[in-house]
């Protein structure tokens, strides 16, 4: 079981309120990720849970229990940080049995345990090699490898890709997704990055200022933001948002639209634009235009679509995608 229940949770330094107060509750098996930007208090809010900073108030709960005051070990969970933290002399086995060789395992369960994580890993070729003749995305494995020998109730990872390069990352997105499904065991995923947490989750936490904006599916995210921040944040090229006379004439203080939910024209449309920058990036053309009417806008177009710099281009809105928000930034 791996249900992780927090009830009134905060986290202050003295008189610095980091985390004001959040209730959430995470299921048996789910994919979480928290995501939001630098200083949210995402991490602050996983060490909370893997129990490796205080809570000032409230409870944690793990399959019932209340650990609020237990020392991380008692937890049972396994935390996989953005260093790799391992130990150079050792080779990847010995790496990867060290939690289990201090737990006073015998030799054989040792054995056993590594063998399968390795497997699961794609590590067996290289169970004899050190961590310097390894790649990055090898390395990081066998991090998560050592965390996967202990059985835990549950996974946490702090930015585990942060020191990949970009196309190791979406590598390792698939790798961790992968492992999730194998292994069917609660994980808790801390990025700022919101593609991963597109990619990635069952279930995203939204957080800004230390408190939870809006939980839901990737898709709920996308497609009914709760308010202003989720809407700017959750979505790449981010939505246009749209204020002042023509946001009025919609019906709302503020109205947002996706870059794709734009129709776009070089001969008719509602918003006559210039291209200020076109990015051609294959698959999509990505246009950044200034409106007359509604200002500086995304386009996500299609990818061969022949506009450059300087282009007078027509933009309608599908008026069915509109997202209409009140003064206050909240969902109407």
């Amino acid at each position: 079981m791996g249900n992780i229940t927090l009830s009134n949770v905060s986290k202050a330094f003295g008189t610095t309120v980091i985390i004001p107060n959040i209730d959430l509750a995470i299921e048996d098996g789910e994919f979480v990720v928290f995501v939001g930007p630098s200083g949210c208090g995402k991490s602050t809010l996983l060490r909370l849970i893997a129990g490796l900073e205080d809570v000032s108030g409230g409870t944690i709960s793990i399959d019932g229990r209340d650990v609020t005051n237990e020392a991380p070990a008692r937890r049972k969970l396994a935390m996989v940080f953005q260093s790799y933290a391992l130990y150079p002399h050792m080779t990847v086995a010995k790496n990867i049995a060290f939690p289990l060789k201090m737990a006073g395992e015998s030799k054989e369960v040792i054995d056993k345990k590594v063998a399968d994580a390795a497997r699961v890993l794609n590590l067996s070729n290289y169970l004899e090699r050190r961590p310097g003749q390894l790649s990055g995305g090898q390395r990081q494995r066998v991090a998560i490898g050592r965390a996967i020998v202990r059985q835990p109730t549950a996974f946490l990872f702090d930015e585990p890709l942060s020191n990949l390069d970009a196309a190791l990352r979406g590598t390792m997105r698939l790798e961790i997704s992968e492992l999730h499904q194998q292994l069917k065991t609660t994980m808790i995923y801390v990025t700022h990055d919101q593609i991963e947490a597109m990619t990635m989750a069952d279930k995203i936490v939204v957080l800004n200022a230390g408190n939870i904006e809006q939980v839901g599916s990737p898709m709920e995210l996308y497609l009914k933001p709760a308010n202003l921040f989720v809407a700017g944040f959750i979505g790449s090229p981010t939505m246009n948002l749209i204020k002042g006379e023509p946001a009025a004439k919609l019906g709302a203080a503020t109205v947002g639209i996706r870059p794709e939910h734009l129709k776009l024209s070089t001969s008719e449309g509602e918003w006559k634009a210039k291209v200020n920058v076109a990015e051609h990036l294959g698959s999509d053309t990505i246009l950044h235009v200034q409106s007359e009417i509604a200002g500086a806008m995304t386009v996500r177009a299609d990818g061969g679509a022949d506009i450059h710099h300087g282009n007078t281009v027509y933009l309608t809105p599908d008026p069915s995608r509109l997202h209409r928000f009140d003064k206050d930034g909240k969902a109407l």
